[in-house]
């Protein structure tokens, strides 16, 4: 059974430098076509009613205000959401007719793709707002009584200071949201960043900067209201995305939309990316996999620890135990013992997490849970 479901909005307004997720320049796009058969997709659903609905993208907000009430309305004739229900939003496209339609079709949770409050580096990243339409999206949003709001962070970017970084998180924070996410600057493949610093016409700051600014940033958490709960998320209690701790708990979702990916009964899968492609495929009565795999028991357990470990909570020993009929320390006892003495996991009660350097340091110590 399926906890939640994803779906894609691969369409934005522009195309910012450092990203490499599944999206297009939504001028000349066929929006509507694609919405016909992202709905015709969602249909093939074998479970209605699912804990957690995330739209995201692309930008969903690139929708008009039309397309936006259709897939709102298609939405909700096709699934009961019983406890949350987000869309990810660009500050500049959240006008006030968009978010009423949002609370109008029962969206409790917006994630807003904010990255930075300085002006300079927004044109960097190439995003399409201003500091100050941060402000306006989150008031709107209180206006209209949205339950929880998030704002999306980056740091370790193109010519950033320690305390460029300190000015948007103080900024965040005063604006008084209920979660957090930030995540440093990772140069992916086919991406604008990617290729200017290829050829050396992109200077990041040196790595120990951006230790800096991580351990900055749990520091300017700690003295808030907002706890962490994962490497790179903080909540207000309560507030927690409940829809990525599906993916951290290793549970099942949906993935509806081009270049979207889900795991159900235990096969992971990832729709086909071109937008023409997508909709050839649904138009033709054809699932839209690119691929699809069975995920072997090894893999699961491997999983388990890896996705796990990134909450602050960390893995328990006795639903390990429970879900694969083996013990953590049967499986993973070497790699456990190691990283304990190394000061990069604990082993406290029922449950196994990264320490302070082991939250640093986080992808070192999930490669050792891979098994040979």
């Amino acid at each position: 059974m399926a906890k939640s479901v994803y779906i894609h909005i691969p369409f934005c307004v522009r195309i910012c430098t450092y990203c490499d997720f599944n999206k297009f320049y939504i001028a000349n796009q066929p929006v509507d076509e694609y919405l016909d058969c992202l709905i015709e997709e969602m249909s093939s659903r074998t479970d209605e009613v699912v804990e957690t609905m995330f739209v995201g993208g692309g930008t969903p907000t690139a929708l008009s205000e039309e397309q936006l009430e259709r897939l709102l309305i298609a939405i909700n004739e096709l699934f009961v959401i019983t406890k949350e229900y987000t869309f990810e939003a660009n500050p500049d496209e959240l006008t006030e007719g968009k978010i009423k339609l949002l609370k109008q079709y029962g969206v409790n949770r917006l994630s807003l793709g904010v990255q930075t409050f300085d002006d300079e580096l927004l044109k960097v990243l190439g995003r399409t707002h201003q500091s100050n339409d941060i402000e306006k999206a989150v008031s709107l949003s209180r206006k209209h009584n949205i339950g929880s709001v998030s704002l999306d962070l980056m740091f370790h970017l193109p010519g950033q200071t320690l305390k460029q970084f300190d000015d948007s998180l103080n900024k965040a924070l005063a604006l008084n949201v209920d979660h957090i996410s930030s995540y440093a600057l990772i140069l992916e493949p086919k991406t604008q960043f990617y290729n200017l610093y290829r050829k050396g016409k992109l200077k990041l700051p040196n790595e120990d900067l951006g230790e800096e600014m991580y351990q900055h940033l749990k520091a300017k958490m700690q003295s808030s209201q907002l706890e962490q709960y994962e490497i790179s998320n903080f909540a207000k209690a309560g507030h927690e995305s409940l829809h990525n701790m599906v993916y951290w708990k290793n549970e099942s979702y949906y993935g509806f939309g081009a270049g979207a990916h889900g795991y159900i009964d235990g096969v992971r899968y990832g729709n086909i990316n071109p937008v023409n492609q997508y909709i050839k495929k649904v138009t033709n009565k054809e699932l839209p996999r690119l691929q699809s795999s069975e995920v072997t028991l090894k893999d699961q357990m491997e999983e388990e620890m890896f996705l796990g470990l990134r909450m602050t909570k960390g893995v328990s020993k006795s639903k390990f135990n429970q879900k694969f009929d083996q013990t953590i320390n049967d499986v993973f006892g070497n790699q456990i013992n190691e990283l304990v003495t190394q000061g990069l996991l604990a082993d406290e009660n029922d449950y196994l997490f990264l320490t302070e350097r082991g939250q640093v340091i986080g992808n070192e110590v999930f490669e050792r849970f891979l098994l040979s």
